[in-house]
């Protein structure tokens, strides 16, 4: 589903990823962990190409990113984002957020549009505040409202980019709850997080990042239980000693 080969990335003479071949098939939940810095999020927000890469080919599904235009609007429709900050429209309601993509973007008559709405906003558990505000909602249901709106364009591809990093503890779970659920009905997803226990149980692979490189590609056992260098030993250990 997801194809990256020899992919550089350089921010003015900071060398941001360092050639990164990664295949990840459809269907799979591969979440990518590592210490700040270490080019998780950038690698993340390449794959649609948010950020432009200057060596190397990513594809999405068989068909290369394209450099920008139509055709790069029109891949980047089937590959859902959602970022740590929620990035809804203020002025918008809740169902009017959901349903501008597919309106919008896949010219989805407007009845049926709001059926998607719905749907969705019952399936992330807040169908009940789809007239209201973006102002009026939780951080946590603010971020499910994002969730749902990357859903309603029917993506191939859902990319996280340290989704619950901006909402407060006890909100966290409910986001991850979604997710978890997405995980379980074979969407192709690609998280940046540093939720410890949502890797564990919700990813088929883990990408241990340092340094712009991909250091580990594994699954969460043996990452978790048997980490190979040293730099995921070194992180482990400073993150689960408490």
């Amino acid at each position: 589903m997801i194809h990256i080969a020899g992919v550089q990335k350089y921010f003015d003479g900071y060398h941001a990823l360092r050639d990164i071949n990664l295949d990840i098939a459809r269907g799979e939940v591969v979440v990518v962990l590592g210490p700040s810095g270490s080019g998780k999020s950038t690698l993340c927000r390449t794959i649609n190409r948010l950020e432009t890469i200057e060596e190397g080919t990513i594809a999405i599904n068989g068909t290369p990113l394209p450099e920008e235009g139509k055709e790069l609007a029109a891949l980047r429709s089937d590959v859902g984002m959602v970022f740590q900050q929620f990035n809804l429209f203020p002025h918008l309601t809740i169902k009017d957020n959901v349903t501008l993509g597919p309106k919008k973007v896949r010219k989805m008559p407007s009845a049926e549009a709001d059926a998607l709405a719905l749907q969705l906003l019952e399936r992330v558990g807040i169908a009940n505040q789809a007239d209201k505000y973006p102002a009026q909602l939780s951080g946590g249901q603010q971020q499910r409202v994002a969730i749902a709106r990357a859903l309603a364009m029917k993506p191939k591809v859902m990319l996280f980019d340290e989704p619950t990093s901006a909402l407060d503890p006890e909100m966290v779970n409910e986001v991850l709850d979604v997710m978890t659920d997405l995980a379980q009905e074979g969407m192709t997803m690609v998280v940046v997080t540093h939720e410890m226990g949502f890797a564990r149980k919700a990813a088929d692979r883990i990408l241990f990042m340092a340094d712009g490189q991909v250091v580990e590609d594994t699954d969460p056992e043996s990452f978790f239980d048997n980490p190979q260098s040293e730099r995921a030993k070194d992180f482990l250990a400073k993150i689960l000693v408490h």
